[in-house]
C-alpha cells in the first residue's frame, strides 16, 4: 500500500504536468504561409519566437499553391501571414489581404510596396541561369537565354512549373516579351521547355543545381550565391539579353485567427535587422535600400548594375490564366 506522502507526491507531479501542458497549449501563436525553403523559414520562425515569445506555425509550399489556398479558405481563414510571394501573386490575392502599414516601410521604394499597404516588399528576386561548373565547365556554359535553346542542353536544364511558382511564371512571360510575344516567341518557349525538366517546386531546381543533378537551371540569384558560399561549384549567370527582377513580399491575411501576432510578424520580416540577417546568411537581396550589400554579401552587385528587362506586371497578371494554360499545353507537348 502506498504511503500518503507518495500519493501526494504523484498528485503534485501530475498537477504540475497538467499546468505545464496548459501553458504550452495557451502559448500565443501565428500561422505563416511561406513559399521559402525550410532553412529560411526556421531562421525567421526561431528568431521571431525568441524575440516575442510567439510560436510560428509554418505552412510551406509553392507560392502559386499558397495563393490558391488563401482564396479557397476565404470563408474561414486558417493562416495569418503570407510571405515569399511575388508582387504579381500578392496583387491577385489582394481581396484576401488586410491593409497594415508595417514599421519601417519608408525604407522600401514605392515600386516595391502596395500603395494601400496591403503588402510590403521584403526582398528582390533576380532570375538568373544557375550553372554547376563541375558538370559543365564555366567557359562552356550558356551566356544568354538564346543559348538555352540549343539541343545540347536537353535533359540538363531544370525549370519550375510556372503554375506553382511566381518567379517561374515571370521568367516565362519575360521571355515571351523579349522574343516578341507572337507564334515565333511561343516556338522558342517550346524549344526551351523541350530541353527542360519541369519540377514542382523552386527548391527542387535550386538543390538540383547545387548537387549537380541538373547542370543548369532557371533559378534565382540568391540560390546561386548561397550554394557557392557553401562550397558548391555553382556560378550565377546574368543572361546577356537582360533578365527579370521582381519583389517578393509579406502581408497580413484578412480574417486570420491571430491578427495582432500577424502584424508583429510582418513588422519583424520588414525590419532592417532581419533583412540584414537574411542577406548575410541566405544572400536574399533586401527590398530595403538602407542596407550595404557588399558589407554583408561580398560580390553581390548593386541593383543598378543588373540589366533588368521591362516587364508589364498588369498585362501579364491579366493574362495569367490563358498564359498558364498555354504553357501547360506546351509542356505536355514537349514531354
Amino acid at each position: 500500500m502506498r504511503s500518503p506522502a507518495s500519493v501526494l507526491a504523484r498528485v503534485v507531479t501530475l498537477a504540475a504536468s497538467l499546468f505545464a501542458a496548459g501553458l504550452a497549449s495557451a502559448q500565443e501563436n501565428v500561422v505563416l504561409y511561406s513559399s521559402n525553403d525550410d532553412t529560411v523559414n526556421k531562421l525567421v520562425a526561431d528568431g521571431f519566437t525568441k524575440a516575442t515569445g510567439i510560436r510560428v506555425d509554418v505552412v510551406s509550399t509553392g507560392s502559386g499553391v499558397l495563393v490558391r489556398r488563401v482564396a479557397s479558405e476565404a470563408a474561414n481563414p486558417q493562416g495569418d501571414v503570407i510571405w515569399g510571394v511575388s508582387a504579381t501573386l500578392l496583387r491577385l490575392a489582394s481581396p484576401h489581404l488586410q491593409a497594415y502599414p508595417a514599421k519601417g516601410r519608408e525604407a522600401v521604394p514605392d515600386q516595391f510596396r502596395d500603395p494601400n499597404d496591403l503588402w510590403l516588399g521584403t526582398n528582390i528576386q533576380v532570375v538568373v541561369i544557375g550553372q554547376n561548373t563541375k558538370a559543365i565547365d564555366k567557359a562552356s556554359g550558356p551566356k544568354s537565354w538564346a543559348d538555352l535553346l540549343d539541343p545540347t542542353w536537353k535533359g540538363r536544364l531544370a525549370y519550375t512549373d510556372p503554375s506553382n511558382s511566381g518567379f517561374s511564371y515571370a521568367a516565362a512571360t519575360t521571355l515571351l516579351s523579349l522574343w516578341g510575344e507572337g507564334d515565333a516567341a511561343w516556338t522558342k518557349i517550346g524549344e526551351l521547355l523541350a530541353n527542360a525538366k519541369v519540377l514542382n517546386r523552386s527548391t527542387q531546381v535550386f538543390d538540383g543545381i547545387g548537387s549537380g543533378e541538373y547542370p543548369l537551371g532557371i533559378t534565382l540569384e540568391y540560390a546561386g550565391f548561397l550554394w557557392a558560399h557553401n562550397g558548391a561549384p555553382v556560378s550565377v549567370v546574368y543572361p546577356a539579353e537582360g533578365t527579370y527582377a521582381g519583389v517578393e513580399g509579406a502581408a497580413v491575411l484578412k480574417g486570420g485567427p491571430n491578427p495582432e501576432a500577424a502584424k508583429k510578424l510582418v513588422d519583424y520580416l520588414a525590419s532592417k535587422e532581419v533583412q540584414e540577417m537574411l542577406l548575410k546568411v541566405t544572400f536574399r537581396r533586401p527590398a530595403r535600400q538602407d542596407i550595404e550589400l557588399d558589407a554583408l554579401a561580398s560580390g553581390m552587385a548593386p541593383f543598378s548594375a543588373i540589366k533588368v528587362l521591362p516587364y508589364d506586371e498588369g498585362k501579364w497578371e491579366a493574362a495569367r490564366r490563358d498564359i498558364l494554360a498555354r504553357l501547360k499545353t506546351t509542356i505536355q507537348n514537349t514531354r
